[in-house]
């Protein structure tokens, strides 16, 4: 088996060639829904999250997750404390899926934050998915976030020459679909020959 990262900065494109992958044939995991179980309602991490940010994040009875975005965009320490509780869930839920594959499957982590959480060790493979900064920007506009938003979050994620420099593949964003859906058939070839 082979588990490989997926990364990339917000906007780049990293989701759609999640979607490839798992149109060719490989199990994808995102890191975003690993963290949403980790804290929906009736868990531990559900009440861990209450308990340090009060009712105010709770919508009908569930974390309100934009509620809680604008409390930790703002706060590093409400950041940290988060974190401190959704990581290790996510970790060991990630552990169970690992746990789960069998002989020769893909596994494709989706993970935003992978250099931000110093995960990049735990891979067997590391892609990143890059673009161009004002074609992201133009991306996440038409998604119908607001410019100071988008500019918050891309400074709030590591660097693209800091998520190069720990990747081993590189797949550059900037074309239409078409071009990137060749480029992702390409590398899954040589996953799989990797896998074997």
């Amino acid at each position: 088996m082979l588990i490989v990262a997926l990364t990339g900065g917000i906007g780049a494109g990293k989701s759609l060639v999640a979607q490839y992958f798992s149109e060719l044939g490989a199990r994808v995991v995102d890191a975003d829904q690993l963290s949403r179980i980790a804290i929906e309602r009736g868990s531990e991490g559900f009440d861990a999250v209450v308990t340090r940010f009060g009712e105010i994040i709770l919508r009908n009875g569930d974390i309100d997750r934009k509620a809680l975005g604008e409390i930790i965009f703002r706060d590093e320490l409400a950041k940290s404390d988060l974190e401190a509780i959704i990581h290790p869930r996510v970790r060991e839920l990630f552990s169970e899926v690992v746990a789960d594959l069998s002989a020769g499957e893909i596994l494709i982590y989706e993970i935003p934050l992978l250099v931000e959480t110093g995960a990049a060790s735990n891979f067997d493979r590391i892609i990143t998915v890059e673009s161009d900064l004002e074609t992201r920007k133009a991306r996440l506009l038409k998604r119908g976030m607001f410019i100071s938003e988008i500019e918050r979050r891309i400074a709030a994620q590591a660097t693209r020459e800091q998520r190069e420099e720990v990747a081993d593949e590189i797949i550059t964003n900037d074309d239409d679909e078409d071009a990137l859906l060749r480029k992702v058939e390409n590398l899954w070839e040589d996953l799989q020959r990797q896998a074997k």
